[in-house]
């Protein structure tokens, strides 16, 4: 059950469906930002979909999901395929720049919901295929 609720957080973001990823989740969620400070809350997560969503248009493929035996934290590895379409400062100015990332995302599991996501990939990596 935690597998096919993490697979359906990322058919739903390949999707661009923001509401169907914003219902697998706590209303609490805590989201810890890559290099970036926790943000709380299903409503503060939506607004950073939002964001993204008109600075970058992303992918996900070659998803490998992981759970814990006790099905309270799961872990996810992934090729994400992006284009940044609108500058995001203070990053580099948005040019349709294309890159791909390798990306590891874990997850708590509260109630059968996504309690925390944390994203994480090499910020410079991605910073030097959009310069």
């Amino acid at each position: 059950m935690i597998e096919a609720t993490i697979r359906k957080y990322y058919a739903a973001f390949n999707a661009r469906d923001w509401d169907g990823m914003c219902a697998l989740l706590a209303e609490d969620v805590a989201h810890d930002v890559c290099q970036g400070k926790r943000q709380v809350g299903r409503a503060t997560f939506r607004k950073f979909l939002d964001h993204m969503d008109r600075c970058y248009s992303e992918q996900v493929r070659n998803l490998v999901v992981m759970v814990a035996p006790d099905g309270t934290h799961a872990a996810a590895e992934f090729d994400l395929d992006g284009k940044y379409l609108a500058t995001d400062p203070p990053h580099p100015a948005a040019r349709g720049q294309t890159y791909t990332l390798r990306v590891g995302a874990f997850f708590d599991i509260r109630d059968g919901r996504i309690g925390r996501v944390a994203n994480h990939y090499n910020v410079a990596d991605w910073a030097a295929q959009v310069r």
